[in-house]
């Protein structure tokens, strides 16, 4: 597959659309439109064998969603463990003593060039919250792992991050 032409079509501060025009390696031509968004990050904050979930309004779905700690920053801001340590100070007010990185996720590869580095944090001591406007609505609570599996298994959580972090800690945890 070749790119043959690009054109931004939107940009705000937190993402960008962009239109590419293909070639396909038959030779027929193609059209791809894909959301760009800088790296995020996925925190799993484990605590007496509990899990740190928040709780938000998902606009684009209608409806709240509980999910692992996650953001971004703006335009490139700088990923990994610092966007991790933000984030979750953000969200839940939680410091980590540790971070340890479990891998990437890529988001919605067949839309967004977005990839999750996803951590677990450990070691939590409580601070200030200090949230964004849009996160105004949040909650924040401590689930048991069997709680949170049985959310998993219901479907009360939905999240594809949240989904694939947890498996990312199944498969490192002994």
């Amino acid at each position: 597959m070749r790119t043959t032409s690009s054109r931004e079509i939107y940009r705000n501060a937190w993402m960008s659309l962009r239109e590419d025009r293909i070639v396909h390696p038959d030779g027929s031509p193609g059209l791809y439109s894909v959301v760009d968004k800088p790296a995020a990050a996925c925190v799993i904050a484990v605590e007496e064998g509990g899990f740190h979930l928040i709780e938000q309004f998902r606009y684009p779905l209608g409806r709240r969603s509980w999910e692992f700690v996650q953001g971004t920053w703006p335009h490139d801001g700088p990923p990994g463990e610092e966007l991790a340590r933000a984030e979750l100070a953000e969200e839940t007010g939680l410091r980590a003593a540790s971070l340890e990185l479990l891998g990437r996720i890529a988001i919605a590869p067949g839309m967004t060039s977005q990839e999750c580095d996803v951590f677990v944090a450990r070691g939590l001591t409580p601070g200030p919250i200090a949230r964004e406007v849009t996160e105004q609505e949040m909650e924040h609570r401590l689930f048991s792992a069997d709680e949170l599996e049985d959310m998993l298994r219901k479907g009360v959580i939905t999240d594809s991050v949240t989904l694939a972090a947890y498996t990312l800690f199944l498969l490192r945890t002994p």
